[in-house]
């Protein structure tokens, strides 16, 4: 069966990281509100440079552990059975 456009462009990609739209849209949100606020601390840093020394750089590193440690939700059960009956 072919997807449309739609299902493209709202199921196919939080359905390759084992999550649903809204599942995503949380996890995606959350994650442009932390780098935004990121990009604050280092503005205030830029005019205060004694301020915010090392906050920007450890936000990167905790969005950067979420993002790439915790990339994927673990797989669901019914999933795994079929990943192993297609073995």
């Amino acid at each position: 069966m072919r997807m449309t456009i739609w299902q493209r462009l709202f199921s196919e990609h939080p359905a390759s990281v084992n999550e649903n739209y809204w599942q995503h849209f949380a996890s995606a949100a959350g994650f442009g509100f932390r780098m935004i606020w990121g990009g604050l601390v280092c503005l205030v840093h830029a005019f205060v440079p004694g301020v915010c020394c090392t906050k920007a750089s450890e936000m990167i590193g905790e969005l950067h552990d979420r993002m790439v440690t915790n990339r994927r939700r673990p797989a669901k059960p019914a999933e795994l059975m079929e990943t192993r009956r297609a073995a």
